[in-house]
């Protein structure tokens, strides 16, 4: 009953900007890590960027500060900015969260949006 839908992904040219926007809902009491990760076909997912409830974040080695993530905890938002966007960043683009249901700790994924950098 806890669903992530991410928006924001497109089409931009390299050196450009976009933001990814991820809203969790249904019944899920608390949430502990929200963030983002990345997939191309024929390759692992991995990580983009997450951040705690407290404020601790960690970023894959290819965001370079490229990229920041943002939370908004009370209304179960996570926020990705991507600035300088390369060709190397298209990628089909999954929110993230860890939390509880119930007493339950669980995973959850988002169904992704699509990001292409390209001329």
């Amino acid at each position: 009953q806890v669903q992530l839908v991410e928006s924001g992904g497109g089409l931009v040219q390299p050196g450009g900007s976009l933001r990814l926007s991820c809203a969790a809902s249904g019944n899920i009491f608390s949430i502990y890590i929200m963030g983002w990760y990345r997939q191309v076909p024929g390759k692992q997912r991995e990580l983009v960027a997450i951040k705690t409830t407290s404020g601790s974040t960690n970023y894959g080695d290819f965001v370079k500060g490229r990229f920041s993530v943002s939370r908004d905890n009370e209304k179960k938002m996570v926020y990705l900015q991507m600035n300088s966007l390369e060709p190397e960043d298209t990628a089909e683009y999954y929110c993230y969260v860890e939390g509880y249901s119930g007493s339950a700790f669980n995973r959850y994924w988002g169904q992704g949006t699509h990001v292409t950098v390209s001329s």
